[in-house]
């Protein structure tokens, strides 16, 4: 089964900066070439990842960067989001959330910063992403 996910930058951050394969983060930004998951973007979400995952404090190399950016390219959807009017803590998450809500009946928001947006079943951490991805997998583990 495909999955449709909104990643949040935190979870790409996370992801590069893990030195552990087995990592949530690291398996749910891995399930994007697996197909296991069409993530979704706008142009705007590109240039905020482009941005971040730039800043000299990751050190991330920019091979390692655009990797990650033509993944997203390569295997994503793009979706042209709606307004809605939500006000949120951080309103720089507007844009992740309102493409969210785009496709809110099938995808998914994966976030390390859930406090960041409302309570809604759509918008779940890495750990979670993956129990709903490999139910199965995750159910073994201790």
């Amino acid at each position: 089964m495909k999955f449709y996910a909104v990643y949040d930058t935190n979870v790409l951050i996370s992801s590069l900066l893990s030195k552990h394969a087995d990592s949530a983060t690291v398996k749910v930004v891995d399930a994007i070439s697996s197909g296991q998951v069409i993530p979704l973007f706008n142009q705007e979400i590109l240039d905020e990842y482009d941005e971040v995952l730039h800043r000299a404090r990751f050190s991330f190399s920019e091979e390692k960067v655009q990797k990650v950016l033509k993944m997203i390219r390569q295997f994503g959807l793009e979706v042209n989001p709606s307004p809605t009017g939500e006000i949120l803590p951080d309103m720089d998450d507007l844009v992740f959330f309102e493409v969210v809500m785009e496709k809110s009946d099938d995808a998914y928001l994966i976030t390390g910063n859930l406090k960041h947006y409302p309570s809604r079943e759509f918008i779940v951490t890495p750990a979670e992403m993956m129990s709903i991805i490999s139910p199965d997998e995750t159910s073994k583990a201790p």
